[in-house]
């Protein structure tokens, strides 16, 4: 035992938006939302068994560099979307763009990073037939997490 605590995952992410109702149709613009609960301060969002807050109150000015990435099951859809709706993909290596109110996005590939989410959480998504790509596979071996290890 180390005496510390050992991070598990990222329950949520709080991003602070100007509106409620405007950042959920933006999301909802790319991105199939499951509302928990809203208001006119706030939003629970959840993919699965994770959530992100949308909270009323953004101050500060556009991220440079602090962004949360979202992993998706369709990347070239959720691109298509967002070029339909206007957003500028930010230069880089990454698929970035922000959000009306200066939130750094980044879209990535579930299948493609080692991130994983339990089947039976897959499953009750609607997304069983996921499967890791050998890229993926290989990562999480390296560090004894591959499937069925």
């Amino acid at each position: 035992m180390t005496g510390k605590a050992v991070p598990v995952g990222i329950n949520h992410v709080a991003l602070e938006v100007g509106d409620i109702r405007e950042a959920l149709d933006f999301y909802g613009g790319f991105l199939e939302l499951e509302i928990a609960r809203q208001s006119e301060k706030a939003a629970f969002v959840y993919f699965g068994d994770q959530f992100i807050n949308f909270s009323l109150g953004r101050r500060q000015g556009p991220d440079d560099n602090r962004h949360f990435g979202i992993a998706v099951d369709d990347k070239e859809l959720a691109i298509r979307r967002l070029e339909e709706m206007g957003v500028a993909f930010l230069e880089g290596p990454f698929t970035d763009f922000l959000d009306p109110w200066g939130n750094r996005v980044e879209l990535t590939t579930y299948t493609k990073i080692q991130y994983t989410k339990a089947d039976h959480v897959l499953r009750g998504m609607g997304l069983g037939h996921l499967e890791k790509a050998p890229e993926a596979l290989e990562e999480l071996a390296a560090k004894g997490m591959a499937p069925g290890e």
